[in-house]
């Protein structure tokens, strides 16, 4: 059985997946369907079911990237379908993915040891374990690489770890954090598996969210926080290790905006053949078509363009700008896209039931994390440039 196309590949790209990646493609489509009822629901109150984890984990979309958890050897450009997949039915549940399997489990992958990779990455993957990724800061988020203040001062076997993070998904719920800390002693950041049960470690829900709500953002405070050496990535030494996890996930995040923007266009599309003024069909109006028209443009440039950065990325011409470049234009062009795919459904838009609401205040998020346009926008810059316009 071949894959069926959706509405929002237009070219019909995704048709290109191998055999088993297609297969894992619809049955993802298949358990996220399953969801979809209950989404505007659960985006309203704000709350994410901790079923999602075993059901996602069973889906084989979880630990794709490493050896020791994935189904079949796969491409970033595949990863990449899954993202946009995810962000089509609901970026909350996207973002819940990105953090697990991209932020939490590439932490410990890319910097930890082979005992860390084989004890914490098969647990995670099968939903055992839930992670969560500690890095922005209250005063510290684009800054990271000068501004991180959470420290961490090794005493004999053991690390104590004190400061706060803010913005960090998963973490009123999850069982480990990975904190990002400054080494006292060499003013090198470092990371650390941290168990959220740990005594001094507190996260509390950050509440009157407009953008993924689903999603469970805390503030985190650490206390004299004890963990282990055997808990510290031997692989994270400096801030670098730690853009190299970020690297590994951006471009994930473009095909995410995609996604959200095909589900948007999606819900406005169904909504304009079916909604009728003047007496016939909104879509037969060329003012609707020119909208619509408008979506699929900027969801088809995005997605070759995604799509060739992932492509660099698994031919090993991984560069910071690449990934850059798609997380900017790609954010920006959802942004525009989901307020177009509103527009189409006019008042009704700002109604959660009609289909694009959600999306529409859940790319606000998107659209700022894991790097702003303006900051990558500036790595870019400084590519074509050869000059750093950072400070």
């Amino acid at each position: 059985m071949s894959l069926p196309i959706h509405a929002g590949d237009f070219f019909a790209l995704e048709s290109s997946l191998s055999v088993p990646e297609q297969e894992l493609v619809m049955n993802l489509r298949a358990y996220l369907e399953t969801l979809r009822p209950d989404l505007d629901d659960l985006w309203e109150k704000a709350e994410f079911p901790r079923g999602l984890v075993k059901g996602l984990a069973e889906a084989r979309i979880i630990g794709l990237s490493w050896e020791e958890t994935r189904p079949f050897e796969n491409s970033a450009e595949f990863r990449g379908w899954i993202s946009l997949e995810l962000s089509r039915v609901d970026a909350s549940v996207a973002t819940y993915v990105g953090v697990q399997a991209g932020l939490a489990m590439g932490s410990i992958g890319l910097c930890g040891s082979d005992e860390q990779r084989a004890e914490w990455l098969p647990k995670m993957a099968a939903g055992d374990v839930v992670g969560a990724f500690g890095l922005t800061e209250p005063t510290s988020g684009s800054d990271a690489a000068l501004g991180l203040q959470t420290t961490a001062q090794r005493r004999g076997d053991e690390w104590v770890i004190n400061g706060a993070k803010r913005w960090i998904g998963n973490a009123t719920w999850s069982d480990i954090c990975i904190i990002w800390a400054r080494d006292l002693d060499d003013n090198k950041v470092k990371g650390f598996i941290v168990p959220t049960n740990t005594p001094g470690y507190q996260a509390t829900k950050i509440e009157r969210k407009i953008s993924l709500r689903i999603v469970q953002n805390a503030d985190i405070v650490l206390t004299d926080v004890v963990v282990p050496e055997s808990l510290r990535l031997p692989g994270a030494r400096s801030f670098s290790d730690t853009a190299a996890v970020l690297r590994a996930t951006r471009a994930e995040v473009a095909w995410a905006a995609v996604g959200a923007s095909i589900g948007a266009y999606e819900a406005a599309l169904a909504y304009a053949n079916s909604r009728t003024q003047f007496g016939k069909p909104i879509a037969a109006h060329q003012l609707v078509q020119d909208l619509l028209v408008k979506c699929m443009g900027n969801i088809t440039s995005s997605l070759t363009l995604v799509r060739e950065a992932s492509r660099k990325q698994d031919s090993g011409d991984d560069r910071d700008e690449f990934a850059a470049l798609a997380k900017a234009v790609a954010t920006t062009r959802a942004r525009e896209t989901v307020a177009m795919a509103r527009e189409v459904m006019g008042g009704n838009g700002i109604v959660l039931d009609y289909g694009a609401a959600r999306f529409f205040a859940d790319m606000e998020a998107l659209y700022s994390y894991e790097g702003t346009r303006e900051i990558n926008t500036l790595i870019v810059g400084r590519a074509l440039t050869g000059q750093s316009a950072f400070v």
